[in-house]
């Protein structure tokens, strides 16, 4: 019996954003449809599709910016949709050669791109 998993061997485990309000940004992540895995007094870890963590972590110093990832939707439409029935404030979408995309500003004031899918027909 060989191994007939096709998938590439290699995939994110962790990525992480800094919060100076950890509740409200925990609370923002878990309305957008991340699964919280654990809460603790300065971190919270959120589970994504394909295992990928986000860490939460709390800090005092802080400058708000641009989140060094971005997440990636099957129906972009749909997600900007319900992200604004929550009202988690979605910026427009932007048609893009390769990704059309939208913006969203989490409480901590952190800026996180929301972008449509681009996965092949290959095992991911």
């Amino acid at each position: 019996m060989g191994n007939t998993d096709q998938r590439p061997p290699l995939w994110v485990g962790h990525i992480f954003l800094a919060t100076n309000r950890l509740e409200q940004s925990a609370d923002f992540m878990r309305r957008m449809g991340m699964r919280p895995v654990d809460l603790g007094e300065d971190y919270a870890i959120f589970e994504m599709r394909g295992g990928t963590h986000l860490i939460l972590s709390k800090v005092t110093q802080f400058t708000p910016g641009e989140a060094d990832f971005d997440l990636m939707v099957d129906d972009l439409e749909a997600t900007h949709r319900r992200f604004a029935t929550l009202e988690l404030n979605p910026s427009p979408i932007e048609p893009g050669s390769i990704h059309s995309s939208f913006n969203l500003r989490e409480p901590g004031g952190n800026l996180i791109r929301v972008l449509s899918s681009h996965v092949g027909n290959e095992p991911v």
